[in-house]
């Protein structure tokens, strides 16, 4: 497994929250195990008291893809430093899979942590695979869904840095958004138009010649 997939259960945890439609899904030990996906073993360890703990690490990893969003890229780095270090992890190899053209275990990197509870587990490997996703495509790369009033996180992959949306959803929503607002301006330009077309036309006092 790819360590920068682990930036995914950061993504993840921050989009439980829209802040701006005031929109909370984290409110239950069931929902926080349900960011562990298929990790049943460290869901289980999940309790009560992550769900408060969850939150708070979720307020201090959106203010990192914040700070990347307003393109200040050492505050960005200062608070995801700061995750690192209160939530370490230690890298392992492991092989639990194996090759298919040989059968030979396929030895790839995963994060180990040695957790005091679930949210230092879930912090450790989220901020860790945050931290690679950074390193090896910028700060940049960090991003919050423009389709307002969405702002929800999300990992920019495009080839040419042009994501701007956390999904297709609000992409096209977005888009039809523009639409009509440029269809809106267009009409009033008309409208506008004409206005004083006909309000010259009746000022205009004939001359006698």
């Amino acid at each position: 497994m790819e360590l920068a997939y682990y930036a995914d259960y950061a993504v993840r945890l921050v989009n439980t929250e829209e802040p701006v439609r005031n929109k909370d899904v984290l409110t239950s030990v069931e929902a926080v195990r349900d960011l562990f996906g298929n990790n049943k073993q460290a869901a289980r360890r999940a309790t009560d008291a992550d769900v408060t703990r969850f939150r708070s690490v979720r307020a201090r990893l959106r203010s990192v893809f914040e700070a990347a969003d307003t393109d200040d890229d050492t505050l960005a780095v200062d608070l995801l430093n700061s995750l690192l270090l209160e939530f370490p992890v230690s890298p392992q190899i492991s092989g639990h899979e194996t090759r298919k053209d040989d059968g030979r275990p396929d030895w790839h990197m995963h994060l180990a942590d040695h957790p005091s509870n679930a949210t230092a587990g879930y912090a450790a490997i989220a901020c860790m695979g945050l931290a690679f996703h950074l390193t090896e495509h910028g700060a940049e790369r960090l991003g919050l869904c423009q389709a307002a009033p969405c702002r929800n996180a999300y990992l920019d992959t495009s080839t040419n840095r042009s994501r701007r949306y956390c999904s297709d959803r609000c992409a096209t929503r977005a888009n039809v958004a523009a639409y009509r607002a440029r269809k809106r301006l267009e009409t009033e330009r008309s409208a506008s138009t004409g206005r004083t077309a006909d309000t010259s036309h009746e000022t205009t006092v004939p001359t006698d010649r």
